[in-house]
């Protein structure tokens, strides 16, 4: 049974043991993570509480460090877990194993081990128990120091998956109402429906720019991790009475999108969402709104010899660790049609850092700051962007040419972080979104949200050489948020 998920209000509102009783068990066996963040509410929203914890871990000392890897257990063997692991574990079919399989985890997990002072960490969500496999073999050629920055990576990706099981996200807290019009908040869905297509329609129809060496995707792997939800006034006994006559289980709609994936004939994720929403409301005509959201699940292609030395495979692929496209779909029911009512594709989890090149002046200053002028500093941001079309059809339909690639967008963001002083992040994603918008005119708009996570200076000088030395921010860091369309560009 599903639990009852924690609103951001009563999160701010409990008292310190409360949290820590509450979310002590993100981080295994080590409440102090809980406890420290604790300190930093009340937290704007779920991303500003994930920066606490996560900044609790990298503050902590390397002994605390190690203890909390040290607390993880070994993944595919037999030993008492907490809860959590156990699930994690089983949904990745670690419970599972055959005796030669498990033998197989027994002598990887000591070798691992043995090597490193700490147990092999992997947020297990999305992997089977091969690919799983594979990461240990491949990691344990890897070396101390970047193999325990891995680890611990791992273990902050493990706490937020756990967090978002027990607390709203704020697209949920707004999310759709029952029909068009309606005041009552009245939707339910599937999270984490993992979609696997081999063999899609590749994307070659694109428009190419001078910022970015993309020219396509193969699709050989079509990857996904989908959330969809449903609205409808039909499904109120559902609610009042516990009347399910009406309600499609969410079992179906993980399967519903799973086989639509078979049929889908296009080469965009937008396209594919806009194609399963339509099809799911003609199938349940009582259903008034659906909307899907999308993380594609990106693939690097390993290179393997050929007749130029090392080429391109198409056969073998490496799940990627980077950051990832996403898409997002709303489409209504309204009297006989149904009609799309909102769409975007983006990229998430975008990670820039400048070792130069980069100020922060001119700012307000009072008796509250503290914070000294920079001329030339290192810039360190955390950016999601995402984007809608004048004609949505650009999104969904590849072959038209003008379907604009989260890989483009990426390289535009990095081209002008490279090019351009930055005297703010402000100003900075002010250029990326007008260079996005002069580069791709079928852009209708370009939001961003970007995190200032640049590191603290701890030595100006390097005794040897010319670096400086850094160390990680402070828990509270600074956000921004911010939309361009395209009368932006007169001021250009």
């Amino acid at each position: 049974m599903e639990q009852t998920k924690l609103g951001m209000e009563q999160v701010n509102a409990m008292g310190r043991s409360e949290f820590v009783a509450a979310f002590g068990a993100l981080f295994e066996h080590s409440p102090w993570v809980a406890e420290r963040a604790s300190a930093s509410r009340p937290f704007d929203n779920v991303a500003a509480m994930i920066a606490a914890l996560e900044s609790a871990v990298w503050r902590a000392s390397e002994a605390e460090q190690l203890a909390l890897l040290r607390a993880h257990p070994d993944l595919g063997t037999r030993v008492q877990m907490t809860e959590h692991s156990v699930q994690e574990q089983s949904g990745a079919g670690l419970n599972q194993l055959t005796p030669h399989e498990y033998e197989q985890f027994i002598a990887l997990n000591k070798q691992y081990t043995t090597k490193f002072q700490f147990p092999f960490i992997l947020a297990v969500k999305g992997h089977t128990k091969m690919t799983i496999r594979e990461a240990l073999a491949r990691r344990m050629q890897g070396q101390h120091a970047a193999e325990m920055m891995t680890a611990l990576q791992e273990v902050c990706k493990i706490g937020r998956i756990r967090l978002s099981a027990m607390v709203t996200q704020e697209e949920e807290e707004t999310a759709m109402k029952a029909a068009q019009g309606a005041e009552r908040t009245m939707y339910y869905g599937k999270g984490d429906v993992w979609v696997y297509r081999s063999y899609a329609k590749p994307l070659t129809e694109i428009t190419l720019i001078p910022e970015s060496g993309f020219t396509g995707r193969d699709n050989v792997l079509f990857g996904m991790n989908i959330k969809v939800s449903v609205s409808g006034e039909s499904l109120f006994t559902s609610f009042s009475e516990g009347d399910n006559t009406k309600v499609v289980a969410t079992d179906s709609m993980k399967n519903f999108i799973l086989r639509k994936a078979g049929e889908y004939e296009g080469a965009t994720a937008e396209g594919f969402l806009a194609f399963a929403s339509r099809l799911f409301l003609e199938k349940y005509p009582h259903l008034t709104g659906i909307r899907m959201s999308a993380d594609q699940v990106a693939f690097d292609v390993l290179p393997v010899p050929g007749v130029q030395g090392l080429e391109p495979g198409n056969l073998v692929y490496r799940y990627s660790q980077n950051e990832h496209p996403t898409a997002y779909v709303e489409l209504a029911r309204e009297g006989d049609a149904i009609v799309l009512t909102d769409h975007s594709g983006g990229i998430s989890d975008l990670k820039l850092i400048k070792v130069k090149g980069s100020s922060f002046a001119g700012f307000v200053r009072d008796e509250y700051t503290t914070l000294p002028e920079t001329t030339d500093r290192p810039l360190f941001i955390f950016l999601d962007i995402s984007w809608t079309y004048e004609n949505e059809e650009d999104a969904f339909f590849s072959e038209r040419s003008r379907y604009v690639a989260a890989e483009q967008i990426r390289d535009i963001a990095h081209t002008v972080f490279h090019e351009q002083h930055s005297p703010s992040i402000q100003n900075l994603i002010y250029r990326i979104g007008g260079r996005a918008l002069q580069r791709f005119p079928q852009l209708k708009e370009v939001r961003f949200e970007s995190n200032n996570r640049t590191w603290e200076t701890i030595m100006e000088q390097a005794t040897v050489g010319e670096g400086k030395v850094f160390t990680e921010p402070r828990p509270p860091y600074g956000f921004q948020g911010f939309s361009m369309t395209k009368r932006d560009l007169e001021g250009l």
